[in-house]
């Protein structure tokens, strides 16, 4: 298994994450208590199932080794084990962002993901 884990994120947001260096999560995120992330294999259905024709997002690849204990793999959507992180996302754990344009049809155009 991979250790690359996503997070999609609205690109505004991001923004001030890089402003301010931290990354607490967001809305859901807090109110759940920890950041929502997908594996490579998950993003897609993420995305279609929560993000729905919303445009001006960024897809977040982070470094899950570098969470350490705080990374949880947890049962969720179908029992399948997604990854919940129990703190603020460092930054130096970003491996890249990137665009989540939409298609004609409106769905997410996905960048080639580390599975």
């Amino acid at each position: 298994m991979s250790s690359i884990i996503y997070k999609i994120v609205p690109a505004t947001l991001w923004q001030d994450t890089r402003a301010s260096g931290e990354f607490k999560g967001t809305a859901i995120d807090l109110t759940d208590g920890f950041i929502h992330f997908s594996t490579g294999d998950q993003a897609q259905e993420t995305a279609a199932r929560h993000f729905a024709g919303q445009d001006g997002l960024l897809l977040v690849a982070v470094d899950g080794e570098k969470l350490g204990e705080a990374l949880v793999y947890e049962t969720s959507r179908g029992g399948a084990l997604f990854p919940h992180l129990y703190a603020s996302l460092p930054l130096d754990a970003v491996i890249w962002e990137k665009p989540l344009p939409l298609d004609a049809d409106g769905a997410h155009v996905f960048p080639e993901l580390d599975q």
